[in-house]
């Protein structure tokens, strides 16, 4: 039998599949690819260094025997990793598996520890809310990671995020850029980073800012005359946490300042988590040496939650208000509301005040009333599950057939035109979008719209198709 890269890797994952949970096999374990074999040496590709330290840190043990079963004794496993836009021409990172839990740092594995340590830092520059002497964090201990639940949207950003706070600029995801639509979590998620490395390293400065007040602080310090106090001020954190970075978008000034903190606070090995409503390659008039720095690190999507984490959000919503509801009013507000976390949490927040306020108990009528004037008064986001099936029903196929691998036209064309529509109606990245509709990607997406365009100038049944499906979703 010919022993090749495929078919060591097929069965060492088929061993993994039986000893780990579906959902980390999912998570960690598909994307990786097996490159060669040379002798006892598999190489496998990884989709970033995060993946790489993240495989080193909880699954070296399950690797290292499910790769001695199939090479025997002296099994070795190298990881090629894909630098993306980041660090030029340089080799692909590798690095052996060793016999010990964790790897031995390769040549080319920073590992910078944060060296702040004085925890009276003086403010040389007074900002509105920071007291001169110490500097406060500005954050909101109430959201932490005990009750940013997990879930298949938001399992990547919440692990990196987890990573970050454990080792604040000693990892590869620095910066930590996490985006999404809105209400889907990521003011949240930023706080909980900042709380939980507080908690751990309380002698490091972290701070939370809006990318808003950081553009109001720097007007203020160029009035002053005092922008090198301002650099200065910024260039002592050691955790430096910017919501809504897509804010400085036109704003020449601002972003070169942010530049100059940005390049001192990286090479001094201190940690940066931005947070943005759209992904890099998404941002407009955001200056391109800056995007190319938002690209160094790990950028993490938060996307709508799927169904069973509604309920689990609604749930711990719940539990830790004090408050009692049956389970079939909590499935009605889940499986109506889909758009984002924000407007699930104030549904269910409108049912608690309507039954105190007008001493009704909670039926499942009250909820229909509450869920119907929440939803009608809320501007409606259109999900990309929801496209696929106006666009599946249009056709008369079901989501199944639309997303299958056929290559019948007239399926060919429906996919396409989801995918056209996701990226006209929704937020979501090419890459979401194309892992949604079929598990195709960006690629994909980007060809189906330019096909979709192409095809509406000259198919004039096609423009109707396209005329129809606008007018259902619009």
């Amino acid at each position: 039998m010919n022993v090749t890269a495929d078919s060591v890797w097929e069965n060492c994952l088929g061993f993994i599949r039986d000893n780990i949970q579906p959902q980390a096999f999912k998570t960690w374990f598909e994307p990786i690819r097996p490159v060669k074999l040379s002798n006892k040496a598999l190489s496998i590709q990884v989709p970033s260094k995060f993946f790489y330290e993240w495989l080193e840190e909880h699954y070296v043990k399950l690797l290292k025997v499910a790769l001695t079963r199939e090479l025997g004794e002296g099994a070795k496993l190298v990881y090629v990793i894909k630098l993306e836009n980041t660090y030029g021409n340089r080799e692909p990172f590798t690095e052996k598996i060793p016999s010990t839990n964790r790897a031995q740092l390769g040549p080319q594995e920073m590992d910078v520890p944060v060296q702040s340590k004085n925890p009276e830092l003086k403010n040389p520059f007074v900002i509105p809310g920071i007291r001169n002497i110490k500097i406060e964090s500005q954050l909101n201990p109430n959201y932490n990671f005990d009750n940013f639940l997990e879930g298949d949207s938001n399992r990547l950003a919440r692990s990196a995020g987890l990573a970050v706070a454990n080792k604040p600029g000693g990892t590869s995801f620095n910066p930590l850029l996490i985006f999404g639509g809105v209400g889907l979590g990521k003011t949240h998620l930023a706080h909980a980073i900042g709380v939980e490395i507080k908690d751990k390293y309380p002698e490091r400065t972290v701070l939370y800012i809006s990318a808003e007040k950081f553009t109001q602080q720097y007007i203020e310090s160029v009035k002053k005359n005092t922008r090198n106090d301002f650099i200065h001020f910024y260039q002592l954190i050691d955790v430096l946490i910017i919501d809504d970075v897509q804010f400085l978008s036109g704003k020449s000034g601002t972003q070169d300042v942010f530049f100059h903190i940005f390049n001192h606070l990286h090479q001094n090995g201190k940690q940066v988590v931005l947070t943005s409503d759209k992904a890099p390659v998404d941002m407009q008039d955001i200056e391109q040496r800056l995007l190319s720095r938002f690209k160094w690190g790990l950028s993490a999507e938060l996307q709508n939650p799927d169904y069973e984490t509604r309920i689990s959000i609604l749930k711990n919503k719940l539990y830790r208000d004090g408050v009692e509801m049956p389970e079939e009013i909590v499935e009605y507000v889940a499986k109506h509301i889909k758009s984002n976390i924000r407007e699930l949490e104030g549904a269910i927040i409108s049912l608690i005040a309507q039954s105190s306020f007008n001493k009704k108990d909670v039926t499942l009528d009250l909820a229909q009333q509450v869920v119907e004037k929440f939803v009608k008064n809320t501007k409606r986001e259109v999900s990309i599950d929801y496209i696929q099936k106006v666009v599946s029903d249009y056709f008369e196929m079901d989501v199944a057939t639309l997303q299958s691998k056929t290559r019948k036209r007239h399926i060919v064309q429906a996919r396409q035109l989801a995918m056209f529509f996701a990226k006209k109606f929704t937020k979501a990245s090419l890459a979401s979008i194309g892992s949604q509709i079929g598990k195709r990607d960006h690629a994909t997406v980007l060809h189906a719209c330019k096909t979709v365009d192409n095809l509406a100038e000259t198919d004039k049944q096609f423009r109707k198709y396209i005329e129809d499906l606008t007018k259902k979703l619009s």
